[in-house]
């Protein structure tokens, strides 16, 4: 379905996606793990075309994506939703508008500037919203909402475009843990239930092994872990994390228990070139 072909992005001097090249053959959840600076966010955005390749390939259904220019690019951006871990809803506007917005960029030009949406929008965007467990919210401003609800409302509006895959940038790392669950049982019934590409970046060991098909481990720019939830171990970890024996797991845990306090320790002294990323 996707193939990334030595994608590789440079900022300056600096090297933040260094040649990574992996297939994905067939739908599937995929979480994206690794330390902050590892090349995560930068992969999706290149994958959405929100951030420039500086070179490679990435290819869907045989096109080169990277090549997509003016209108045919923002036809890939709506069939390639993104998710974003600060929701992007516009505060004052209703729940339901807010959906609908993802609609935007398969109106004409002049529907597009005035905002005007049919009833059939309307009726999509509270089915979609019903999907996520919060139609009841449709007709609240989206600041009202707690974090776990808009970005079930974030989530909507990326099925409002219709896409064929969705890419979620860190999704639930500013929730707490019981709406950290809810997001991610979203997310991963909708890869079910649509059979659709679900491509998440993740910061929890755990999350990434309970949620996804596949996991693919980052660290400075490299692809150094892309296996089964089950085959990623503690030395698996400590690759991805640039960590050494004092690393532990359950610094980077979301469960839900009576000793979770919402802190976050460090997962173990990093090796030099972790340090240096």
């Amino acid at each position: 379905m996707i193939q990334f072909q030595n994608v590789t992005k440079t900022f300056g001097s600096r090297t933040a996606v260094n040649k990574v090249s992996f297939n994905i053959d067939e739908p599937q959840m995929v979480g994206i793990i690794g330390r902050s600076g590892a090349g995560k966010s930068t992969l999706l955005r290149m994958i959405n075309r929100l951030t420039p390749a500086t070179s490679g390939k990435i290819l869907f259904e045989g096109r080169d994506i990277l090549r997509l220019r003016g209108a045919m690019m923002r036809r890939w951006q709506r069939d390639c939703a993104m998710v974003f871990q600060q929701f992007n809803l516009v505060p004052r506007l209703d729940v339901a508008t807010n959906v609908m917005l993802g609609r935007l960029n398969g109106h004409g030009t002049l529907k597009s500037l005035f905002n005007i949406f049919g009833e059939a929008d309307v009726a999509d965007a509270l089915q979609a919203l019903d999907r996520l467990g919060i139609v009841q919210e449709a007709t609240k401003r989206a600041e009202e909402l707690s974090g776990g609800q808009q970005q079930r409302v974030a989530i909507a509006r990326a099925l409002m475009q219709g896409p064929h895959m969705i890419l979620a940038d860190e999704p639930i790392a500013s929730l707490d843990p019981m709406n950290a669950k809810i997001v991610m049982d979203a997310l991963r019934q909708i890869h079910e239930r649509d059979n659709k590409v679900v491509i998440c970046n993740l910061h929890t060991l755990d999350t990434a092994r309970s949620y996804c098909d596949r996991v693919i481990g980052m660290r400075d720019g490299f692809i150094v872990f892309d296996g089964k939830p089950e085959e990623l171990t503690t030395t698996a970890a400590r690759e991805i994390y640039g960590a050494d024996e004092s690393f532990n797991e359950a610094a980077t845990s979301t469960a839900i228990d009576a000793g979770n306090t919402g802190t976050r320790e460090s997962v173990g002294a990093m090796t030099p070139a972790a340090a240096a990323g």
